[in-house]
């Protein structure tokens, strides 16, 4: 019966709210970010948006290891990507300002793309060599004055809750602009909304903020943060999801 209702109420509450939310919060992102820069706009009105997704959702979200990152440094944030409710998380809660590191495909889509470009996320485009200097290009604009990047190494959500394996991007960024590596574990985000779902469940979504690694000094060292990062990452993962 407990179930019943909550559908109910998504249907009829939720999801009207979350729809007009999103839509309303990516054109104020658009207009401050073409008006004031993507600093403060491209940060703010999402940060806020997360929040209030959550709570319309009835998703908690505890956020552990805060203390290990200081504010106006820029990092390489690396997250595992257990389901949508990573990006509400890491949004609402990760408690820094940053820009996400996201693919080409996903400036397509409607008011999304815009505001993202707009407020200057950084999409990634492997289809040429000079495809891949533009984005570093970009990059090294987007980071300056610790701004920092949010990626997921996964490149795309878990099908079981499972980590997969973890792409070399985000670890190539680190080593270029030599910026330390800061692994996040998200729990709880696959029990709230797996991937191949589009109702949520009520639930809690656990974020961890381990303690930054120095960035890799050569191309050989890459390696080994890309497994140091994995290797945190599932430190604060239940077994079956490690």
């Amino acid at each position: 019966m407990l179930l019943v209702l909550y559908r109910i109420y998504q249907i009829v509450v939720m999801v009207p709210m979350i729809v007009v939310l999103t839509i309303l919060t990516g054109i104020v992102a658009i207009v401050g970010s073409l008006l004031g820069g993507g600093r403060f706009w491209g940060y703010w009105p999402p940060h806020i948006w997360a929040k209030l997704c959550t709570w319309l959702t009835l998703v908690s979200v505890e956020v552990r290891g805060r203390e290990n990152i200081q504010e106006k440094t820029s990092y390489v944030f690396v997250a595992n990507h257990q389901g949508a409710y990573d990006i509400f998380s890491i949004y609402g809660f990760l408690g820094h300002n940053f820009k996400w590191m996201m693919k080409i495909g996903l400036r397509k889509f409607p008011v999304v793309g815009i505001s993202c470009k707009a407020a200057g996320h950084i999409f990634v485009d492997n289809s040429s060599p000079a495809a891949i200097r533009h984005t570093m290009a970009e990059a090294e604009k987007t980071l300056k004055g610790g701004m920092s990047v949010v990626v997921f190494p996964e490149g795309s959500r878990s099908r079981s809750g499972r980590m997969g394996r973890f792409h070399t991007g985000a670890f190539k960024l680190a080593m270029e602009f030599q910026l330390p590596v800061v692994p996040v574990t998200i729990d709880g985000a696959y029990h709230v909304l797996p991937r191949g779902q589009w109702l949520p469940h009520w639930g809690k979504v656990i974020l961890t903020i381990h303690k930054p690694i120095a960035p890799p000094a050569d191309e050989a060292d890459r390696r080994r943060v890309s497994d140091l990062s994995a290797e945190a990452i599932r430190s604060a993962l239940p077994e079956r999801y490690r």
